[in-house]
């Protein structure tokens, strides 16, 4: 959980010694021998038992404590995953716009590769820890300013990133399930698909999550909106591959009984499933009792990639004063760690023998039905388009606006300039890559209201195509 957030109310090896023994007694060093082994095979420290069940344990770190002896000697002996706590946020990589900072991002990722740990990125697009000059643009500048930092940032880090939290905290609190009403989603009702699509053009090699707090408990209305977007998304062909659980639990939002059944039910639509931000209030048998059956919980779904503890002693959490970490302010070890540890060492079901591969950006959004045999009455339309431009490549968001009779079908005409290759797109079927394209509508922005509006959007590699497109009802 991101520090700024409050929970909404709704809202972790003798050998025998004599030449000549009894049967009795050989079995019996044979026993005692194998007994040590399997003792001896069991992980003594975090990372390690995750590690011998195929899966991660890792924290959150805050670079300005990797001078603390205490904080890293604990940080290098345990974890084997880290995430910026805020190192990698909009606001920390992109002050100004279109330039940007990197250098804290780099610092802890060199030290997880000189430690050899993986690097969990956090968080491409938020509502919350926007810079100051992106809080002030909305519609399409916002769009724009979006993708072209989730570019930079990806690109930045391509290849060193384990998973990235493409989108953080979408999903309303409350009893609606609905989206929540940010900056973000009034730039158009895709802006979560555009934000994966752009991410996966960037990173292809990283798994790409959505990450949102009190999702944990299965029949929460905000838990059945992730869920239904989740499976929109596997089923339309967005690159999706993970989903992030905060849980953050405390006495007004506890340990929920069927935690197991969320994380089941999303993995099986397909994704992995991962704690991300776990801190869980309280202290002595019940913080440990708690920890244990989370870890016992995500060691039972094969596709539950690992635990991210947000923080590592108790003085360093966002909710200090709830002690809700495995190590107190001196570095002590807590019975929350124990029970964590022993849960790890007993084991679960191991995850799949191979890991699903990541796709690479598909050339444009599968269609959710065939286009249309015969044109359907529509009225004349009007496009414009915005394109963000760098050194070698662009992306482009087009804007199809309705005139006064409405529309149920489109097309776009627009020149590719020379030189220049369409490589992804989302919301539209175009007809090829270069030269003259036409964008057709996909079934779910097929209709459009009088003088309404809807968005479709291409990245590619050259020069951005100018000018204003050729818009005709289908």
């Amino acid at each position: 959980m991101d520090k700024v957030l409050a929970r909404g109310s709704a809202a972790a090896r003798s050998r025998p010694r004599a030449a000549v023994v009894s049967i009795l007694a050989a079995g019996a060093v044979v026993t005692a021998t194998v007994a040590m082994a399997t003792s001896a095979s069991a992980g003594t420290t975090l990372g390690a038992a995750a590690a011998e069940q195929g899966r991660y344990f890792g924290t959150a770190v805050a670079v300005n404590k990797l001078s603390d002896s205490t904080y890293v000697g604990i940080l290098n002996r345990e974890f084997n995953m880290v995430t910026a706590e805020n190192e990698m946020k909009w606001d920390a990589t992109e002050p100004s716009q279109n330039q940007f900072t990197f250098s804290a991002g780099d610092r802890l990722v060199a030290h997880a590769q000189a430690n050899g740990m993986r690097v969990r990125g956090h968080a491409l697009a938020w509502h919350q820890q926007q810079p100051g000059w992106a809080q002030s643009l909305s519609g399409s500048a916002l769009r724009q300013a979006m993708v072209n930092h989730i570019t930079q940032v990806a690109t930045h880090y391509r290849g060193k990133i384990y998973a990235w939290d493409v989108v953080n905290e979408a999903f309303d609190d409350g009893n609606s399930g609905a989206r929540r009403n940010t900056s973000l989603e009034r730039t158009g009702s895709d802006w979560i698909e555009v934000a994966f699509r752009t991410a996966r053009a960037a990173d292809p090699g990283a798994k790409l999550c959505y990450n949102d707090y009190n999702t944990d408990n299965w029949t929460w209305a905000k838990t059945q909106g992730v869920y239904n977007m989740v499976r929109d998304f596997k089923a339309r062909g967005v690159p999706i591959d993970c989903v992030g659980f905060q849980s953050h639990f405390n006495s007004g939002s506890p340990y929920p009984s069927n935690y197991r059944t969320t994380l089941q039910n999303f993995a099986a639509l397909g994704v992995d499933v991962q704690i991300t931000e776990l801190d869980i209030e309280g202290s002595g048998s019940s913080q440990a009792t708690a920890y244990g059956n989370v870890v016992r919980d995500c060691l039972a779904v094969a596709r539950c990639n690992g635990i991210t503890v947000w923080g590592i002693r108790d003085t360093d959490s966002w909710r200090a004063s709830g002690t809700p970490l495995l190590f107190d302010g001196s570095g002590n070890k807590k019975p929350a760690y124990t029970a964590a540890l022993n849960a790890l060492n007993e084991g679960g079901t191991p995850p799949p023998t191979t890991e699903p591969p990541t796709s690479e950006p598909p050339t444009s959004a599968p269609p959710t039905s065939a286009p249309p045999t015969s044109p359907p009455p529509g009225g004349a339309c009007t496009a414009t388009l915005t394109s963000n431009q760098w050194q070698g490549g662009f992306v482009t968001n087009v804007r199809v606006t309705a005139g006064a009779s409405g529309l149920n079908g489109w097309t776009v005409s627009l020149t590719v300039p020379s030189g220049a290759a369409i490589t992804n797109s989302w919301s539209t079927q175009p007809s090829g890559t270069s030269g003259a394209v036409t964008f057709r509508n996909v079934d779910y922005n097929r209709q459009v209201g009088a003088g309404g509006t809807t968005e479709f959007g291409f990245q590619g590699t050259g020069t951005a195509p100018t000018g204003t497109p050729t818009c005709a009802a289908a």
